[in-house]
């Protein structure tokens, strides 16, 4: 046997190291990050988070527990730019602060960010204060997250939901679906953005399609988190096709962590 020598060399992510934290279930945010984070020079680990497959808020508020332990499940031999923990409906039951420090007590990052608190940035970056709201979830979980966005000072202006409760449901809606709710949501009242809620929701690959046709910004749960991350990681977004949104930046004076 011929021992050989070897070199090491620095990360994957010698730009960014991106870390996600995702939902057992969560069968569309790993496809939709592969078109929206291909940057040279920025990697992207995922780990898995038990979780049920009802969309209820106690089955979310349930997974706060197991947060630490799945961060922890993230290659440790780096220190992250940013970690999510990529679940919309949970971040808004947990909330932002308690996803981070969650986060925290799993894996060493710079930042933390997740799809609410994402959002909320980039609502901010496109100056957005009449939002059309697209919810795939029951009642009581579309009432949270309307009510935390409307907390940060925007205006639900209309707002319809798909009330499904199954998160394996939820993942094979179908795209023509999403685009006959968000136009029929635009048609409601006018808006200055329209978001559709999850990451297991397959609205980001009909982003550009529905801004071309609404003339107005379309934001999805995988869409912000994506940009969110890229920009705490100081990695530029305006070249990317997913949407206007991409061409914008952070506001140098937005909270650079979740939950502020």
């Amino acid at each position: 046997m011929t021992v050989f020598p070897f070199s090491v060399g620095p990360p994957l992510g010698d730009r960014a190291n991106l870390g996600l934290v995702v939902l057992r279930t969560d069968e569309t945010i790993e496809s939709d990050f592969r078109r929206l984070v291909a940057e040279p020079g920025v990697a992207v680990y995922t780990a898995r988070i038990p979780c049920e497959t009802e969309v209820t808020p106690e089955a979310l508020a349930r997974m706060k527990a197991a947060l630490p332990a799945a961060a922890a499940l993230l290659p440790q031999s780096m220190t992250y730019d940013v970690v999510a923990y990529a679940c919309t409906s949970a971040s808004t039951v947990i909330g932002s602060d308690a996803v981070a420090a969650a986060v925290r007590e799993g894996v060493g990052t710079r930042h933390v960010t997740d799809p609410l608190a994402a959002v909320k940035a980039a609502c901010d970056a496109l100056g957005v204060r009449r939002l059309g709201f697209l919810s795939p979830y029951v009642a009581p979980v579309s009432a949270s997250m309307r009510a935390a966005l409307e907390a940060h000072g925007l205006r639900v202006a209309a707002f319809g939901t798909f009330a499904e409760e199954s998160d394996e449901r939820i993942a094979r809606i179908e795209g023509a679906s999403i685009v006959a709710a968000v136009e029929r949501i635009a048609a409601e009242a006018p808006c200055d953005a329209i978001f559709a809620s999850c990451t297991n929701l397959r609205a980001a690959a009909e982003i550009e399609g529905l801004e071309a046709r609404l003339g107005v910004p379309v934001l999805a749960s995988n869409q912000a988190l994506a940009w969110h991350m890229m920009q705490l990681a100081g990695v530029p977004t305006g070249h990317i096709r997913g949407g206007c949104l991409m061409r914008c930046a952070l506001p140098p004076e937005a909270p650079r962590d979740a939950g502020h």
